[in-house]
């Protein structure tokens, strides 16, 4: 990854590293502040489905590795690209950062999955965020996009 293109969201959440960490894995959690539906936990070797039903979209990820409270890899999308989940025991708390990159477009095609990449992950770490420090769900991923 070291010439490869790739973005790069993260944020310092007030929390365990273990809360932080099932939160991103269990699905029961992560419905709180990003996709409305899984078909199971992120487990190392599986390939599980996310559901955003609000906007009637899905997406097929495939879990490459986890570290537990660590790094969970993972490649999903379409086309397809890595994103990797870092977890970094903090003194406030952990720091999550989330790395994207492989993509196969280029030219304003690239420029675009750039931009929504990088918001796209940005905003699931400020619902992760307000959820786990303040029990609040937010709805930003439903509330980006509304239906008009």
């Amino acid at each position: 990854m070291s010439s490869e293109i790739y973005v790069e969201a993260q944020m310092l959440i007030r929390a365990s590293i273990e809360d932080v960490f099932e939160a991103f894995i269990n699905p029961d959690l992560t419905v709180n502040f990003w996709f409305t539906k899984s078909t199971g936990r992120l487990e190392e070797g599986e390939t599980i489905t996310w559901e955003w039903e609000m906007y009637d979209a899905r997406s097929e990820v495939k879990v490459l590795q986890i570290v537990p409270n660590s790094l969970i890899k993972t490649e999903w999308g379409d086309p397809s690209s890595r994103v990797d989940y870092e977890f970094k025991k903090m003194k406030e708390g952990t720091l999550v950062i989330i790395k994207s990159y492989g993509f196969s477009q280029t030219g304003e095609d690239l420029l675009k999955i750039i931009n929504d990449n990088t918001g796209g992950f940005t905003t699931v770490l400020d619902g992760c965020k307000a959820y786990l420090e303040h029990g609040i769900n937010l709805n930003l991923i439903k509330d980006k996009f509304p239906k008009k």
